[in-house]
């Protein structure tokens, strides 16, 4: 649908309607096909995964965990895969920690990636409607269900943080139908594979592109749409303080809730210390027809949210993706002001 069409319905206003197309229809790539290498390339990455995931499935948890503890290791201070970015963001975010400290968190961050890895290929055998309370403790969840059930629009939101894939997973199994907004991978293959297990409970996959009809669709029928709100969104993005940083947000996530009036609510799912042994939080919740100053305008929503997922990360450092350039941008008054000096 395009804008014109989605502010000729009423739904959504011109700046809503833009908003959306520029999160869920970013700038097309090449428009050259892909190459016969490529393709080759694709499936045999497609064939290794696969094998991968059933060696895993194949193994003891217990045994994947100590691979998960050993690997990690190896990935943060041998392979050192992304090591520099790591390191600066977590300096950026906690510039009082000694370097000893950074990479305790760095080798904890590549063993938190390793076990949800483990997690989502036992996840079909293990978390079941008749097994989930055995792995489960759920912190505000009578105040998540009632909203879940309003007969509105919901915006259900978390970042890269904790197992957010198991989360939503959890929710299918719940019976909470959520279309989550997600990039498609670069290997159409893999990509089908990850959107198979992402659908298996319920959940439904839209993808970032040529997603906005879906995404007008599903809030103009009282539905519910999950978002990732820590990617960074560019110079022309919503610029917020994340860890006492500039850091720039997609402003269509509070687009969303504002021109919808639908409550947004906030979730992490944080791991206690074992496999499939997991909290999930509502961290908070927003409505805003209840008005305030966190709903005055897109800035102060995603100024709210943001520091809600902010707190959540502070409890378990190790268990955020500190791989994404999360601070690569600066806000153009930022820029001119250096430029000055």
């Amino acid at each position: 649908m395009p804008k014109t069409d989605l502010a000729r319905e009423g739904f959504f206003n011109d700046n809503a309607a833009a908003a959306m197309q520029a999160h869920c229809d970013p700038p097309e790539t090449s428009p050259l096909s892909r190459s016969i290498a490529t393709r080759v390339v694709d499936r045999i990455t497609y064939l290794l995964v696969r094998v991968l995931i059933c060696v895993v499935q194949s193994l003891p948890r217990s045994t994947c965990e100590s691979m998960a503890r050993n690997w990690s290791d190896f990935l943060a201070n041998r392979v050192k895969i992304r090591r520099h970015v790591v390191r600066d963001n977590l300096q950026t975010a906690f510039p009082d920690w000694s370097s000893d400290q950074c990479r305790d968190v760095a080798r904890g961050m590549w063993e938190h990636l390793l076990l949800m890895v483990t997690e989502i290929a036992h996840a079909p055998r293990v978390i079941r409607k008749t097994t989930w309370r055995k792995h489960l403790r759920i912190h505000g969840m009578e105040e998540l269900v009632r909203a879940l059930w309003l007969d509105r629009p919901k915006v259900l939101l978390s970042g890269h943080f904790g197992n957010f894939e198991l989360a939503a997973y959890l929710f299918g199994i719940f019976g909470f139908r959520i279309f989550s907004v997600a990039r498609e991978l670069d290997n159409p293959l893999l990509d089908a594979f990850v959107t198979k297990f992402r659908e298996s409970r319920g959940q439904r996959i839209l993808p970032k592109k040529g997603s906005a009809p879906d995404v007008a669709l599903v809030l103009e029928e009282n539905g519910v749409v999950g978002l990732l709100g820590d990617q960074a969104a560019g110079p022309r993005g919503c610029w917020v303080e994340f860890f006492g940083q500039p850091a720039s947000v997609h402003k269509a996530i509070s687009v969303f809730a504002l021109t919808s009036s639908a409550p947004l609510l906030v979730c992490s799912a944080t791991r206690r210390g074992r496999l499939f042994d997991y909290d999930l939080r509502l961290e908070g919740m927003i409505d805003p027809l209840t008005g305030g100053p966190e709903v005055a305008n897109p800035k102060a929503l995603s100024q709210w949210y943001t520091t809600l997922l902010e707190t959540a990360i502070r409890r378990a450092p190790e268990q955020y993706w500190w791989v994404h350039r999360r601070w690569r941008h600066r806000p153009r008054k930022a820029k001119l002001i250096r430029s000055a000096a």
